[in-house]
């Protein structure tokens, strides 16, 4: 743009090449006559040519105030839908929400909540990006990811965690296992058999916290094959590798010829974080929070 004109000057100009009459362009500006001749004198000199051809009866537009006219109102219309942009993008309206989740949260009540939120946001891209609370954890503390939902996160400097849901584990058995049709089972008794579980590096706290019913009895599970989500382990078990303990929304997929049991002396439970980075106040990451029932209370 010719150096001193601006937005406001073009707009002026539209008035009058609109209206074709300094007053009436006036009054629809809401300012004074004079101001207005001035302006237009302005963007005139600033211009280096005449806009308009002005007699005492009538008013018109020379051919370079045809063409301004045109260019003048595709700049504005650009103007106007990138200021709107920005407006949104600063008022979390628009851009993208970088959103890790660990699988076994599918069924549950966090992840629901990206319809939500792209029903009310509907300019606002969510990248969802699956993979262990640990690696999650690492990718929000570097600033690739924006947000978490992860399960029993270990302490990770830079992040922060609130508590989503809290629910129990229970133990997957082979339907033709012996113990399969107990009404429940402890983590000693359990102890007994090899097991199918996660590999620890998906995060220690969880790979823990999800053994406790077997640690708390004084044991240690006898490991005899790893998976990296819910559904191989289930099917694991259901070819007869092994037995596992799993949250109690791991299982609500789990095949039909696996058995779910109930623990018994254990208090051990597994909860659901959602993990931002310490003080990130976006709101982008303001408007995914208030969308999580917890988050509300």
């Amino acid at each position: 743009m010719v150096e001193g004109v601006e937005l406001r000057h073009l707009r002026y100009f539209l008035a009058v090449a609109d209206e074709l009459h300094f007053g009436r362009a006036a009054a629809r500006l809401h300012i004074a006559q004079p101001a207005l001749t001035q302006q237009i004198q302005r963007l005139e000199t600033l211009l280096g040519t005449r806009l308009f051809d002005r007699t005492s009866r009538s008013v018109a537009l020379t051919a370079a105030g045809t063409v301004l006219r045109e260019r003048a109102t595709a700049l504005l219309g650009h103007a106007d839908r990138d200021l709107a942009e920005i407006t949104r993008i600063g008022q979390g309206g628009q851009g993208t929400l970088y959103l890790g989740f660990v699988p076994s949260v599918l069924p549950l009540e966090p992840l629901r909540a990206v319809r939500d939120f792209r029903d009310r946001f509907p300019l606002v891209d969510v990248d969802l990006v699956e993979g262990f609370t640990s690696h999650l954890m690492e990718r929000l503390a570097t600033g690739s990811l924006d947000m978490a939902i992860v399960r029993d996160p270990d302490d990770t400097p830079g992040t922060e965690t609130v508590p989503l849901i809290t629910e129990p584990f229970v133990a997957i058995l082979p339907a033709d296992h012996p113990d399969a049709n107990r009404p429940t089972i402890t983590g000693a008794e359990l102890a007994t058999n090899p097991f199918v579980f996660f590999p620890r590096i998906a995060g220690p706290r969880a790979h823990d916290r999800n053994l406790s019913p077997l640690l708390e009895s004084g044991h240690r599970p006898h490991i005899v094959q790893e998976a990296t989500n819910w559904t191989i382990l289930l099917y694991l078990v259901a070819a007869g590798l092994g037995v596992t303990i799993a949250p109690r929304s791991a299982t609500f997929t789990a095949p039909n010829t696996v058995r779910i049991i109930p623990l018994a002396e254990t208090q051990a439970t597994t909860s659901i974080y959602i993990a931002t980075r310490t003080g990130d106040t976006r709101p982008l990451i303001h408007n995914f929070l208030t969308l999580l029932p917890a988050m509300q209370r």
